[in-house]
């Protein structure tokens, strides 16, 4: 018990002492949970050794956070609204493996460094992008609303794209297994597509008596939202893309009104445990032996993916500064790029030093994204004042 009480407050101390800081600067608090996790892991002061453990906890946190945009965002009515994330992220997906074809013939790497980097440049860390969106007052703005249906698409990218990597060199291919999570997907988007029209959704009355039962509402929310998550994993597709489809059902469910003020504390503790776990993950002593090519590698990856993003932001006809600020947001790798990185680890797809290498690429790219935002949209704001399409407030 000493022990685990000393970690707790260790990581608690650290943490508000990088929060208060990060404050002053204006900065997100994301950057003091994976700085905690870096100074207390196992290759610094060594006071958490077990970061797998503690990531499987944290990603809980990705639940609740999906759960909570969905709860917070209105599916538009706007057809296009639907549309242009799917086009934009589609393209997205042929520019990253245009250019991961262009790295892997540079540097004579094999076709699996191909598949591996292209899907590295396809997902970004919904929790960084949503934070800056609500941070901003643009997550229910046209803008906003189209980087966060891309983000979404992303998700439901996940279940193929693991379904392909567990495939990936293996005799015993079976098509049904890729075209199932196809097909979820499909219905998933559907439902979405579908559920806009529903202004809201009457239950019976006898669930009213949850409204004065603080009890009740806590362990209420937590099935709903851990339920779907649940049955999101157990049919092939990830758990954060079930638990934001609960989010958008009970966000039109009025009695559940007091669902935000019951898991906000849930979702700050376990979103917080999971970018500790991004930290834990970093590896001093490699990053240090092979800083050259790491740091060469963030600063490629978040450099290409915003110039990508924002390319493609402006022939959605955004104005230019929406869309340098729409390709920052999307620059880092994110949380399922290290999920990839592990699937294709483990089954042979890549040895133990690109594996070290892509993981010290990912969390530095999420550690850094966060400075590289925040920089590029204060120099963006010294730019006269342009049309934005925030007033189609949806």
């Amino acid at each position: 018990m000493n022990e685990l009480l000393w970690s707790v407050c260790l990581l608690s101390l650290i943490t508000l002492g990088t929060i208060f800081l990060l404050k002053k600067f204006n900065q997100p608090y994301l950057i003091a949970y994976i700085v905690a996790g870096v100074v207390l892991g196992p290759h610094a002061l060594g006071v958490f050794t077990k970061p797998g453990e503690i990531e499987t906890v944290g990603e809980i946190g990705i639940l609740f956070l999906m759960f909570f945009l969905g709860m917070e965002i209105n599916v538009p009515d706007n057809r296009s609204l639907l549309i242009k994330p799917v086009v934009a992220q589609s393209v997205k997906i042929v520019l990253s493996m245009l250019c991961a074809l262009s790295v892997c013939y540079i540097l004579g790497l094999s076709t699996n460094s191909v598949l591996l980097i292209t899907i590295l440049f396809m997902f970004n860390s919904t929790a960084v992008v949503s934070e800056f969106l609500k941070k901003h007052n643009t997550l229910q703005t046209t803008f906003g609303i189209v980087i966060l249906n891309m983000l979404i698409f992303q998700d439901l990218l996940l279940a193929p794209v693991l379904t392909m990597l567990k495939a990936w060199d293996n005799e015993d291919f079976d098509l049904s297994s890729t075209l199932f999570p196809i097909f979820l997907c499909a219905a998933v988007f559907y439902v979405i597509k579908k559920i806009r029209n529903v202004q809201e959704i009457k239950l019976p009355k006898q669930f009213k008596a949850i409204e004065s039962d603080h009890d009740l509402q806590v362990f209420s929310g937590l099935f709903i939202c851990l339920g779907f998550g649940l049955l999101a994993e157990e049919s092939g597709l990830s758990a954060a893309l079930g638990s934001f489809i609960a989010g958008v059902i009970v966000g039109r469910v009025k009695i559940f009104n007091w669902l935000e003020h019951s898991l906000l504390p849930f979702k700050i503790f376990f979103v917080t445990l999971f970018f500790v776990s991004v930290g834990l993950r970093l590896d001093i002593r490699f990053l240090a032996s092979n800083y050259p090519v790491i740091l060469l590698g963030t600063l490629f990856v978040l450099v290409s993916n915003s110039i990508m993003s924002a390319v493609i932001f402006r022939c959605l006809k955004f104005s230019w500064k929406e869309s340098w600020y729409g390709g920052a947001l999307l620059s880092q790798t994110g949380e399922f790029g290290i999920l990839a990185l592990s699937v294709a680890y483990k089954i042979g797809i890549i040895e133990y030093g690109l594996y070290k290498e892509g993981l010290g690429i990912t969390c530095l790219s999420l550690l850094l994204s966060t400075l590289w935002i925040a920089v590029l949209n204060h120099t963006l704001e010294r730019f006269p004042t342009v049309k934005k399409y925030a007033k189609n407030n949806t």
